[in-house]
């Protein structure tokens, strides 16, 4: 037997539906798995970003915290391949293959979190570091057919060098790599400073995004700093080590995703302009001073400050299959690593 709808013709319904509207109340048809007040169905988002959060069942959290703007900043050095390791990364391929498919997931989910947060302003720049001149007009020929504003800045590596103390804490001389790694996230700093108006988000170049991540994370973001009144740090990874020690933490909940609290993170997070201001000495001491681990400073902040990473991840660190800072659990990297080829 065919299952009819009475609600077409019920036009106290409809009048009730439109009340509804007007005082910004949902309705629920858990019958027809339909919501007639945001006219979706019940698997479909109805928060609306820079006003309301709802996750059912648990009601809606008034957005007290919009965003207002992000900038993406993307580290880049295409002429090496791993910082700190010698072993090969998942699949075997050259360091710019990486950035590429880096690069070109980070627009694909830019571009999906602009047709949701219409009123945010997104712009991505791109700090780069002795790749090829050929390697730096890829990126600009993906980047020109965007549709998204963006900027690529050659970092200068005088600029910052004479500031890097040589030893390191291990009692040891700091690489030529690690000084231009360092250099790179100070640059990074100093332009959320000087041109960010919200939101930053620091990338390292072999991180591969899902096409939700910038919009979960905008989502998020929002959602959380309405309901602690404070503004909060997101690694978009589900890292392995989080996995190997048993440890108590907080768990939170965003639009698609559950968020636990962490303690340590690499240098690719998500934070305000606020928190850059608010912890500058700190931020740029990991610029001067080679740490052991090199994330110190990022970890004493956490110890103040809300950080959160989600599960399942939102990005993928493609490294060595066997490290601890690396591949994402239960993600299929392949099909990540393949849909984000061009």
């Amino acid at each position: 037997m065919r299952e009819i709808k009475s609600n077409k013709n019920n036009p106290l319904k409809k009048i009730f539906i439109k009340l509804c509207r007007i005082f910004g109340f949902e309705i629920i048809d858990q019958s027809n798995f339909y919501i007639p007040t945001s006219n979706k169905s019940l698997d479909q988002s109805i928060s609306i970003p820079g006003k309301r959060s709802i996750n059912l069942p648990l009601g809606k959290v008034n957005i007290t915290r919009p965003v207002k703007s992000l900038d993406v900043i993307l580290r880049t050095c295409m002429s090496v391949n791993m910082l700190t390791q010698s072993k090969k990364r998942i699949f075997e391929k050259s360091k710019d293959e990486y950035t590429k498919r880096t690069l070109i997931s980070i627009i694909k989910s830019i571009n999906h979190a602009k047709n949701i947060f219409q009123n945010v302003r997104f712009k991505i720049f791109v700090i780069d570091h002795n790749s090829e001149k050929n390697q730096i007009e890829n990126m600009r020929n993906i980047l020109d057919g965007s549709d998204i504003n963006f900027e690529i800045l050659n970092l200068k590596l005088e600029e910052f060098s004479n500031q890097i103390k040589k030893i390191n804490e291990e009692n040891k001389e700091v690489t030529s790599n690690q000084k231009s790694n360092m250099s790179n996230i100070h640059k990074s700093l100093l332009l959320s400073k000087e041109k960010s108006e919200d939101l930053v988000y620091l990338i390292e170049d072999d991180y591969i995004h899902q096409k939700d991540s910038i919009s979960e994370m905008l989502y998020t973001y929002e959602r959380i700093a309405s309901l602690t009144k404070k503004e909060l740090i997101i690694c978009p990874t589900d890292y392995p080590y989080l996995y190997t020690q048993s440890e108590n933490t907080k768990i939170f909940l965003g639009e698609r995703r559950h968020w636990r609290q962490v303690d340590q993170t690499l240098c690719t997070f998500l934070t305000s302009k606020k928190i850059i201001e608010k912890y500058w000495n700190q931020l740029t001491s990991m610029c001067k001073f080679e740490h052991y681990p090199f994330e110190k400073p990022l970890h004493n902040i956490y110890k103040v400050e809300t950080c959160i990473s989600p599960i399942p991840s939102l990005a993928v660190h493609f490294t060595n299959i066997n490290s601890i800072y690396g591949l994402s659990p239960n993600v299929n990297w392949k099909k990540l690593w393949e849909e984000n080829e061009n």
